[in-house]
């Protein structure tokens, strides 16, 4: 089988396979079509072996709403070193606007400054203090020093900055919710305090010291889950548009335009449809109208999923229907299930004792 994989690792452009903690070999690819052809390739041509396949799953993503409630520290392991962080979701169109290229990394300082002082209004000091973005240089997610000069030594501070934004990288690729990549924060360094000596400021007490900061801010700015959503445009005949409406709102979608579609008896509908309820969703609309019907679906943006994602008094009960302000909520605690992760999210496994101990006493914390 692993052979197999390799192979389709190889043979097809768009497909990645991994492994997931748990043991499960997991193939990542796009829409229900192509992973059936990949999977029925893996199964007669390369693999030559039956498989079984469990129900397509979709990635999530993490984010934020708004900024940290508190300044976050994380100390390192020899207690010798301390950095400070706050998260906030970044300005909207940002995250596209690196991923799509528009602004990189690798570029000089002042042009990386002129982009988001002309584009988003960042003042000078900050626009050329952006260190990263995460997880990777085209991530959509930005780390920003916002230390003063006079109170954090700059040199320290530039020797740490590799192992900073390593830390910084590893965090947003698996986020505290369930391990699914982080996307649309923000995350400023408030404050660092850095042991003279650099052999107490090594990389194995720095990285891991950023990454449970940036956890810790995380999950003090509200943090929410995203979905990735279709838009679905559909061709079908004036009677079949009512069920194109039933299929979708069945389905948590929803209609945003239609009408017919000139010189022709056909009707265009455009809608939205979030990727997880998309599974067989081709096969149900062409039942629906008698296959008269057909759609594509097109990846179009990520959205937040209703409700709060670490609620512990939602209540969820085994094969009844989540409602609609407890999705997110399910969608966490499914994916912790199935990634074999502990079943609940633990804020105290990534605060400081005493930031968490004094949280708690002010009541800002609960249980």
């Amino acid at each position: 089988m692993l052979d197999g994989l390799r192979k389709i690792n190889k043979s097809y452009p768009l497909v990645t396979t991994k492994v997931e903690e748990s043991g499960e070999h997991v193939i990542l690819g796009t829409g229900e079509l192509y992973m059936d052809s990949v999977l029925h390739d893996l199964r007669r041509l390369y693999a030559e072996m039956e498989l079984k396949v469990s129900d397509p799953v979709t990635r999530f993503c993490e984010t934020v709403v708004e900024a940290s409630a508190i300044k976050c520290y994380a100390m390192t392991p020899n207690k010798k070193n301390k950095l400070t962080m706050v998260a906030e979701p970044l300005e909207a169109g940002i995250a596209e606007d690196v991923e799509s290229g528009k602004v990189s990394i690798r570029d000089p300082v002042r042009k990386i400054g002129k982009f988001f002082e002309d584009n988003y209004g960042y003042d000078l000091l900050a626009s050329r203090n952006i260190w990263a973005f995460g997880p990777d240089d085209m991530g959509p997610n930005i780390l920003q020093n916002d230390t003063l000069p006079s109170e954090v030594d700059q040199k320290l501070l530039k020797s740490a900055r590799d192992t900073i934004r390593q830390g910084f990288s590893w965090a947003t690729r698996e986020g505290p919710l369930c391990e699914e990549p982080m996307r649309n924060i923000k995350f400023r360094i408030m404050d660092v305090s850095l042991a003279p000596e650099a052999i107490f400021r090594g990389g194995g007490q720095i990285i891991p010291t950023a990454r449970r900061a940036c956890y810790s801010s995380f999950l003090m700015s509200s943090p929410r889950l995203m979905e990735p959503v279709y838009s679905c445009s559909m061709i079908g005949p004036a009677d079949a548009v009512s069920s194109l409406y039933t299929v979708l709102a069945r389905r948590r979608g929803h209609v945003l335009q239609d009408g017919p579609i000139a010189g022709t008896p056909l009707y265009s509908v455009k809608g939205l449809i979030p990727v997880i309820d998309s599974f067989g969703f081709e096969t149900d609309l062409r039942i629906h109208t008698q296959g008269q019907a057909t759609v594509s679906l097109v990846f179009d943006r990520w959205s937040i999923v209703p409700g709060d994602p670490l609620d512990k008094d939602i209540k969820l009960r085994p094969l009844e229907p989540a409602s609609a302000q407890a999705t997110a909520r399910d969608f966490v605690l499914k994916t912790r299930r199935r990634k074999g992760l502990a079943e609940d999210v633990t804020i105290s496994k990534f605060l400081e004792p005493e930031l968490f101990r004094n949280l708690k006493d002010s009541g800002i914390l609960d249980g």
